[in-house]
């Protein structure tokens, strides 16, 4: 079979810029650490590099079996996590809506109790020792994703005086080059701890925070083993290019 080579250019242009009405200002003081981690200065747009968008790309051959299984590859033989079972799917899009192939997608998160994997981790809830919390996996041609794990607890945190942390999965998404690397949060439809949490309310978008909630979907549910949830993450695309078909304004 002969390889086909593409000839189109890679894109170095700047990103779409982000909707600043709908994220979190970097600045938030119910949010103790964004004090000390937010910007002092103006930020800037910067085209990328070639280097900065084609490489590295980092454990995309290297995938093991169970990597999206965090039920059992923390495991030991014949046992697995404890706590409720749930499978996670979804895909990752452009703004375009066109599915994201190739993306390198890590998560991790608390236990069945809320307690991490980390040893400076503070709660008391115990530990799971079939449970590692953390896994990887790569979006098909589609975008399409899926992983199975167990639903996660909440978890107490030393922001204020009695604030709780709802129950959630981190992801990191990783595209084809060094600058492509996004990290979110995914939340559980129904919780009413995610209104509470001092980081979710640095959102001034509700619908923004509606979009990290991901849906219960009975519908894809593995009877007698495991919920679904679906959730979708939606990228930034780059600067529509100018073309011929289409003069830019028009």
């Amino acid at each position: 079979m002969t390889e086909r080579i593409s000839n189109r250019r890679p894109e170095t242009g700047a990103f779409f810029r982000r909707d600043l009405n709908s994220h979190p200002p970097a600045y938030a003081p119910i949010y103790k650490t964004s004090v000390l981690r937010s910007p002092r200065r103006a930020l800037l747009s910067l085209d990328g590099t070639l280097s900065e968008i084609t490489g590295p790309v980092f454990g995309h051959n290297i995938l093991g079996e169970l990597d999206n299984d965090l039920i059992h590859n923390f495991a030991k033989p014949g046992e697995s996590a404890i706590g409720p079972r749930i499978i996670v799917y979804g895909k990752v899009l452009d703004e375009r809506g066109k599915g994201v192939p190739g993306a390198l997608l890590e998560f991790w998160q608390a236990n069945a109790g809320g307690r991490y994997r980390h040893k400076k981790e503070g709660y008391i809830a115990p530990l799971d020792p079939n449970f590692g919390g953390c896994g990887r996996t790569i979006t098909d041609e589609d975008g399409a994703y899926s992983l199975r794990t167990i639903q996660p607890g909440p978890y107490p945190w030393p922001n204020g005086p009695n604030d709780w942390r709802p129950a959630h999965i981190h992801f990191s998404i990783f595209g084809h080059g060094f600058a492509q690397r996004l990290i979110t949060q995914m939340y559980f439809e129904g919780d009413p701890m995610i209104w509470q949490c001092p980081i979710v309310r640095t959102i001034p978008d509700r619908a923004a925070i509606e979009r990290l909630v991901a849906a219960l979907d009975m519908e894809a549910t593995i009877p007698m083993d495991a919920r679904a949830y679906k959730f979708d993450i939606v990228l930034r695309g780059r600067r529509s290019s100018l073309f011929e078909n289409r003069l830019e304004g028009n």
